[in-house]
């Protein structure tokens, strides 16, 4: 691989903008240079794209590389749409095709997905218009227990969820969410329990797929998983986490079985709740945040692997 040229994507036009740009950043500077040229291709909040600093149209961007990597985040990033172009310009790249990356997004059908896969997941109602709130919003409070979760079904991060209690501030909630741009809500029940999330990497260690010991997450007293507590440093990761052998192994099955339900390629992360009736999946990231202080990275790091290893593994797996 002496000499291939590697493109990095970051930036793009979501809310994750600055969390792309810090995973980016970590890709431009583990990639070992003596064995990769490495391009840093920018995607600002417009989506305009820029290549050594300028404006240039994508697939301008795009020529000369031989593979690229995705440090993008969110809508746009993993809904397969840079997916489908590099695709569409016969560019290989590491992480899920388009249609992996669609479903993995899309939290409603991903969970049916996983369910399919014998995986427990918390029960939920997915309102896909805004026309449909009121009946999805009385369905939700009259079937779960208060309060729901309400979560954008295509946003990442922990972006836009809430807890809410009662018809109207469930609707509320629903409401906003619509109002700022998503495709979808989910109102789904609250599964009380540790969070944990588990990474799995393909062609590691002579297995097919190798999943990275489970990590614990505690946030802040009085606060779930938010996107305030995943990249403030306000939330701890214990690596591994302290689960029982019986439950390690849950979670272990569960994250391979989500990477192989969504039918994603090369890495993933998937999220769980450990509750005391079982292990629940949350959902899955296609292409998750890499850097120091980073949940996949951590996991990593416990087993002993150099970034730059990682990096150069992701690369031989898009060229493979």
């Amino acid at each position: 691989m002496n000499g291939t040229v590697v493109g990095v994507l970051r930036g793009g036009p979501w809310q994750e903008h600055d969390v792309s740009l810090k995973t980016g950043g970590a890709m431009l500077g583990q990639l070992p240079e003596e064995r990769f040229v490495v391009r840093d291709i920018y995607i600002d909040k417009q989506k305009q794209w820029h290549d050594r600093g300028r404006p240039v149209d994508p697939v301008r961007a795009l020529q000369g590389l031989d593979v690229v990597l995705i440090g993008l985040h969110g809508e746009y990033g993993e809904d397969g749409e840079v997916q489908r172009l590099l695709e569409q310009q016969g560019i290989p790249y590491a992480g899920a095709d388009s249609f992996g990356s669609f479903l993995a997004m899309h939290k409603a059908l991903a969970k049916d997905r996983v369910r399919s896969a014998g995986v427990k997941v918390a029960r939920g109602v997915f309102i896909e218009r805004p026309e449909d709130i009121g009946p999805g919003v009385r369905e939700a409070v009259m079937t779960f227990m208060q309060p729901v979760v309400v979560k954008p079904v295509r946003w990442g991060s922990s972006v836009g969820v809430t807890f809410a209690h009662g018809f109207k501030p469930v609707t509320d909630a629903v409401v906003t969410l619509f109002e700022q741009g998503a495709g979808g809500v989910l109102v789904e029940e609250y599964i009380r329990g540790t969070e944990a999330t588990v990474g799995v990497v393909e062609n590691l260690r002579g297995e097919t797929l190798y999943a990275l010991p489970a990590i614990e997450i505690v946030p802040p007293p009085k606060e779930f998983f938010s996107y305030e507590a995943k990249y403030s440093g306000a939330s701890q990761e214990i690596v591994p986490g302290r689960f029982s052998r019986p439950i390690s192994e849950e979670l272990t099955r569960a994250a391979k079985a989500a990477h192989e339900a969504l039918g994603l390629r090369h890495y993933s992360r998937s999220d769980f709740i450990v509750s005391p009736r079982g292990v629940y999946y949350l959902e899955t990231n296609s292409l998750p945040a890499i850097g120091d202080g980073r949940s996949f990275s951590s996991g990593l790091n416990s087993i002993g692997m150099r970034s730059d290893d990682f990096l150069t593994h992701l690369v031989s797996l898009a060229l493979g």
